[in-house]
């Protein structure tokens, strides 16, 4: 499944008629169990294990590399790499049947690598709590604490909140998307005075980019946008 992911969210990064990717589960109580620990016994070699984690980790960094916005549908249970997969989307938005866990830890093998996108994601004395103890948290808990963006009572609704959020994705401009979320996550990492003055940058090079350009004439003008959705400087 990870590798399928990874291959469907890279192979097409440079495609600018690719405004925005959701990932969810066929219906059912699982959205994601993550690791499946049968295949990774059945070969022990060190080097086996190690290729088998470095896929979670290379889908995980495509995730944040991707130029476009990545939604999570969830509906059911997202556990261990599965709720790290939740937490690394850039929305997440789940039912009222959904659960998240980071539930490595009740079978020998604490969630590493799981708990880098969850303790991005949610306060530290909650990450600690969900990584020590292997309890799930309910969907309402994790909307509290920041796991996931909204919940819905069901999947209908859940389908019709994800037409409503590509929706309002994919009518922007696909260079401005991309610009904005290459820089959300690089200013993460830094102090605040180094992201304002990143983000001063940032915002200049957008100013003066096509479509930087004929979003602000359009709000003057009083029209829709027409986007030109490229990277290029405004003539």
């Amino acid at each position: 499944m990870m590798k399928s992911l990874i291959d469907n969210i890279t192979k097409d990064q440079n495609d600018s008629t690719l405004r925005s990717i959701v990932i969810r589960a066929a219906p059912g109580k699982v959205f994601s169990a993550g690791y499946n620990l049968k295949e990774l016994m059945s070969n022990n070699d060190v080097n086996y294990h190690k290729e088998f984690f470095a896929i979670a980790e290379n889908l995980m960094q495509a995730l944040m590399r991707s130029p476009v916005p990545i939604i999570a549908a969830v509906d059911g249970l997202a556990a261990a790499s599965g709720c790290q997969l939740v937490a690394a989307c850039d929305i997440a938005v789940c039912t009222e049947n959904s659960s998240f866990s980071t539930s490595g830890v009740n079978f020998g093998i604490f969630c590493h690598t799981p708990g880098v996108a969850v303790a991005r994601n949610v306060p530290r004395k909650v990450a600690a709590h969900m990584l020590f103890t292997g309890i799930p948290i309910s969907a309402q808990e994790a909307l509290r604490v920041g796991l996931v963006s909204k919940v819905l009572p069901d999947a209908e609704k859940l389908d019709a909140e994800v037409e409503t959020i590509v929706g309002a994705v994919n009518a922007k401009s696909h260079s401005v998307v991309s610009l904005g979320k290459s820089f959300f996550y690089r200013q993460i990492d830094v102090d605040t005075t180094t992201a304002y003055s990143l983000g001063t940058d940032v915002m200049l090079k957008n100013s003066q980019m096509k479509d930087g350009q004929e979003g602000m004439r359009s709000f003057v003008e009083k029209r829709k946008p027409i986007w030109s959705h490229s990277d290029d400087k405004n003539d």
